[in-house]
Order: C-alpha cells, then structure tokens, then sequence
C-alpha cells in the first residue's frame, strides 16, 4: 500500500462558520478532516502534517517558498510515494505554480482545496482530498508535475485558473480543459502537460508587482513601481498585448531602468502576439524591450518573474524563460 503525506495549509477546507460573528474562520484541523475522509484507509497509508491554518489572502510568496522547501524535504523520503496540500483557493494556482516551477519530482503533487466550508451544505472538502490522495496513488500519475484536484476534475498548475468565485467547479483551463478526472477512485488522464521550467532558488530577492491595463489609463502606476524599487512589473495588456499610448512612456522609464516588463493578455483565453505596429502596439512593446508572456495569466505571471529576479538579474535569461522560443521568428 503507498503511502501519502498530507499537508494541510489552512483555507475554505479547514472553516467552519462561527455562531458570533456568522462568517468562516479557521477551526478544523488537519486531523479532524481527514476523520472525515472514510474508507481511505482501503487504498492508501495517511501522514498528516499542519504546515499552516492560512486563509489564502494571507500566502504569501515567502510562504509559498517555506512551503516548498517543507514539500521537498517529504518527497526525499523514499517510503513517501506523493503529496497532497490543501490550499485556500482564493490563490491556490499562485502557489501551485510557484511548487511546479521550484520542485522538480517525478512523484506526484496534488493541491486541492473546497469550495464550501464545513458548516456548509454540500461541504466539497472530504471528497475533494479522497479524489486527490486517489491521483497520488495512481502510477498514470507520475511526472506530470504539480496537478490541481477539484470536483473530479485534474489540471495542471501551468495552465489551471479559479473562474469562478462560488461554483464547485470554479477551476478552469481556458481552452484546453482539464488534463484528466477522478472517476470511481480511479484516475483518468486524457492529454499530457508537463512542466519543463525548473527555478531553483533558496531565498526570494525580487520585488513584482502586477498591473492591470484598461482604456485611457497612463504610466503613474508603472512609474510608481519603478520609484519603489521593483525589479519587474506584469502588465496585463489589452487583446494581443496592447496599451493605450499614455502609458507607453511608463513602459519606457521602466525599460530604461533595468526593469524586466512583462506582458500578457487581460482576455481568459488566448495568447499575446506583436501583430501590432502602432504606439503601444504588441510590436512596439517588444521593439522596445518587452517580454511576452505567451498565455500566461497575470498572476502567474507574476510568480514566474519573481522567481525568475531571484534567480538571475540577466533580462535576456529572463526572457528565455518566458517567452522559450515561442516567438524566435519574429522580426524586430
């Protein structure tokens, strides 16, 4: 029988609502939940570890880092055949990307999480980890990276999103749709998903913000990062990855400044391409030196850089990593 760690980290999965104040709060422990988890005794051997009680608002990068070293260090035990974390979801494909991009395993990882708190009806948490110490299990599921498990629904960490603020299926994968699901306990994938890209760094040194792009907006923002030091900035563009022209100055101080400029799209499906020439077009942007971020979303995108900075202060290193080829034919 394999064994699987469990490593909770607070969120939705772990509230309960209290009677005073009527809203969820952090109560359960890990202990209690898996309690709830019956029969999983039948097809796996359980370690339970608290590594926080967090709602997810309050993860932070450093702790996504703390929590990786502390993911890490299990997978070296060679009687530890995967891990499953429990997450807040509010930030939960921050942080599973963050474990894709810093842990490199061929034993599977597994975040989950719930949507529904356990004074809910419907309370998603017990069958939401029972599905994924069930993907841990399965041999299908090695060297797939880190995955995403909720609702039966399997993704991979590069590519999955929460669309939605309520629904029990609120993870998504624009475009592609989920690798694989967990059906009768078993797991079934249907595509491959591979993360390549692995950043190994032992301390956060980058300071990232994000912006998001909208009509008639300037460059006070960017100007604003580029005065508090940061050392990249993710500007979620319009469409193909274009601005409006005030804030193309912005674009250029930052540049200017040593400052590695990422952009993606504001759209949820698509990818960023230089099809356009004119002022703060996609093609001007990389004229000036921009990195395209593919299809990335914003707050992955974000992630990626930061650990990207603390990883190297060369922006043409920087760049390889995003953009990986995709647009080597381009002409500047």
């Amino acid at each position: 029988m394999k064994k699987v760690a469990v490593v909770f980290n607070g969120g939705t999965i772990s509230m309960k609502v209290d009677p005073i104040i009527k809203a969820a709060v952090p109560s359960l422990t890990g202990e209690e939940i898996m309690a709830m988890v019956t029969g999983i005794e039948e097809f796996a051997e359980i370690e339970s570890y608290n590594f926080s009680n967090l709602p997810s608002p309050h993860i932070t990068p450093e702790v996504m880092l703390e929590l990786s070293k502390y993911v890490e260090k299990l997978l070296l035990r060679e009687d530890i055949d995967g891990i499953v974390v429990t997450h807040g979801t509010d930030s939960l494909e921050e942080t599973a990307y963050f474990l894709a991009l810093t842990i490199a395993s061929e034993k599977p990882i597994v975040i989950t999480g719930a949507m529904r708190s356990g004074s809910e009806l419907g309370y998603d948490g017990p069958s939401n980890l029972a599905a994924a110490i069930c993907t841990v299990i399965s041999e299908n599921s090695k060297n797939r990276g880190v995955l995403v498990c909720l609702n039966g629904e399997l993704h991979s960490a590069s590519e999955v999103t929460k669309a939605n603020s309520m629904s029990l299926n609120a993870f998504q994968t624009p475009v592609f749709g989920p690798i694989g699901i967990v059906d009768n306990n078993e797991v079934i994938f249907y595509r491959n998903s591979e993360q390549k890209l692995n950043i190994k760094i032992d301390e956060l040194s980058a300071k990232v913000d994000l912006i998001k792009c909208v009509s008639g907006m300037d460059g006070r923002l960017i100007d604003f990062c580029v005065s508090e030091g940061d050392k990249g900035i993710v500007i979620e563009a319009m469409g193909r990855g274009n601005i409006p022209l005030e804030m193309v100055q912005g674009v250029k101080n930052a540049i200017n400044n040593n400052i590695a400029v990422v952009i993606v799209s504001r759209c949820f499906e698509g990818r960023v391409f230089p099809s356009y020439g004119y002022e703060g077009g996609g093609k001007e942007l990389r004229n000036l030196g921009v990195i395209l971020g593919d299809n990335m979303n914003g707050q992955k995108a974000r992630i990626k850089l930061i650990l990207a900075l603390s990883k190297t202060s060369n922006l043409d290193e920087v760049r390889d990593m995003f953009e990986d080829g995709f647009y080597n034919n381009i002409i500047l």
